[in-house]
């Protein structure tokens, strides 16, 4: 899953909404890192719907203009839910590895003791 589907899929996790909104909540729940474009973001909705993960839940005229509005189906809660999963199990990993690196013995100071250019003692 890409990371604006994640994110679009989370912003729909808690009620349905119109693609503005959408992609002003990618942009508040990413911190700012995830910054969509209305061409992008309509690509993921398109993308997302024929895999059944989101649907139209309803159209509204609003200020003359049509606004779509999008919710999660089962499956992309479903979805979602694994995704955040897989996604915590990783940075648990990564965690795991820099604590052990934190833990590991530093360089070697003396490079007489250490191994040379091509990886053998020097």
């Amino acid at each position: 899953m890409t990371q604006a589907a994640f994110f679009v899929l989370t912003a729909l996790a808690d009620q349905p909404r119109h693609g503005y909104g959408i992609l002003r909540e990618v942009e508040e729940l990413s911190d700012g890192a995830v910054q969509l474009r209305v061409g992008t973001l309509y690509g993921v909705l398109d993308r997302l719907t024929a895999d059944g993960l989101i649907v139209l839940d309803r159209e509204e005229v609003h200020e003359g203009r049509l606004r779509r509005y999008y919710r999660l189906t089962d499956e992309g809660m479903r979805a979602l839910d694994a995704e955040a999963e897989r996604m915590a199990a990783g940075a648990s990993a990564a965690k795991r590895r820099i604590a052990e690196g934190r833990g590991a013995p530093g360089p070697v100071t003396n490079p007489a003791q250490g191994p040379g250019l091509a990886g053998g003692l020097a």
